[in-house]
């Protein structure tokens, strides 16, 4: 184990409002007209919960806008109500925490443990250096005997890179962090899988690529990361930078909004389309109240019943199903999600289109 600089170097300035406030015009085709057809939901399989904007980094690409100093988190109301959603709907196979850190959240034990207890498998989406923060040290342990399954944040396997979106120090650590979790037979027990996340660099000109082909990449990080650490790892996910968050407000910075969202939708790729994760997934913030996904979650864009109303997990559990909703709330940035071979919390839709 390594000690961790306490104090990361962190690109991060307040800022007076959020992305969800943000109104943004756009010349590009909206997003519901391309695909012609509405975009509808099928079987819910994937419960994911965002458990609070806590974190100890406070990465420049992050939709979440999480950081040591946001306190949002889980209360332990709607922490009941998401186990009593586990436990009832056996057609939920997935529990998909994240945050934030989810780990520094309130619930994530006893959600861990409740998706467990009914055979769900769990996904934390980890940063890995919060392993080395205070009082959270017997994370690795306690992840290996609920073989829960880690996807973790990589987006690069040079230093350099990697310090420049997340923090001075972040590489160092969660090289560390990866090779504790080898140790404890991550990445090479079959029940414990290891996975990590790349994302590219945030654009600095209108000279914009998509992310690499996900295979090629893939071995890339493992020819790499084995020769210069003998670190194993079960899968690499690409994920394009959607323009949400800080990536939202970083492309504003650099006048680069709209450029962006036309590169993304001129490689709008209709085989996508069909494998979105929007498509069996519910996503819950801390507050309780259901989105489509992630990124609508962070832009205040709330999924709705037939009847136009908003979703909460209570009025879930009320209702007594999760086949409350037809259609799937788009907007300009769905584009990021079906680019090139698609984007998704598991990486790649499609195959290379290279």
């Amino acid at each position: 184990m390594v000690e961790m600089n306490r104090k990361l170097t962190i690109n991060y300035r307040s800022q007076k409002k959020s992305t969800a406030q943000i109104m943004i015009q756009t010349s590009i085709t909206p997003f519901a007209r391309k695909l012609k057809t509405p975009l509808t939901k099928s079987q819910i399989k994937v419960l994911q919960i965002n458990l609070g904007k806590r974190c100890n980094l406070a990465c420049t690409h992050c939709h979440v806008e999480a950081s040591p100093k946001r306190t949002e988190e889980l209360s332990p109301v709607i922490c009941s109500q998401l186990i009593q959603v586990i436990e009832r709907f056996p057609e939920i196979q997935i529990v998909d925490l994240t945050g934030g850190a989810p780990e520094m959240n309130y619930g994530f034990k006893p959600i861990v443990e409740a998706a467990r207890q009914h055979g769900k498998q769990v996904i934390v989406r980890s940063n890995l250096t919060i392993y080395f923060e205070p009082g959270f040290e017997d994370l690795p342990e306690y992840c290996t005997r609920h073989q829960t399954r880690i996807v973790a944040s990589l987006p690069c396997y040079m230093a350099t890179n990697v310090d420049k979106m997340r923090g001075q120090g972040v590489f160092d650590a969660s090289i560390a962090a990866i090779q504790t979790l080898n140790r404890l037979g991550y990445g090479k027990e079959p029940e414990l899988i290891l996975d990590l996340v790349y994302n590219p660099q945030l654009p600095v000109s209108d000279r914009f690529s998509l992310t690499p082909d996900q295979h090629k990449l893939e071995k890339d990080y493992k020819i790499f990361l084995q020769e210069h650490f003998g670190i194993t790892f079960n899968n690499l996910f690409t994920i394009t930078n959607l323009p949400v968050g800080r990536t939202l407000l970083h492309l504003q910075r650099k006048k680069l909004y709209a450029s962006y969202l036309e590169f993304l939708e001129s490689n709008f790729n209709p085989n996508t389309v069909e494998h979105l994760m929007c498509r069996d997934e519910l996503s819950v913030d801390y507050l309780g109240n259901i989105y489509d996904c992630d990124f609508n979650q962070m832009m205040n864009l709330p999924a709705k019943t037939r009847a136009g109303e908003t979703l909460t997990v209570a009025k879930i559990l009320a209702a007594g199903t999760l086949g409350v909703i037809d259609e799937i709330q788009t907007a300009p940035y769905c584009y990021g999600c079906t680019a090139g071979s698609g984007s998704s919390c598991g990486g790649a839709l499609t195959e290379s289109r290279e």
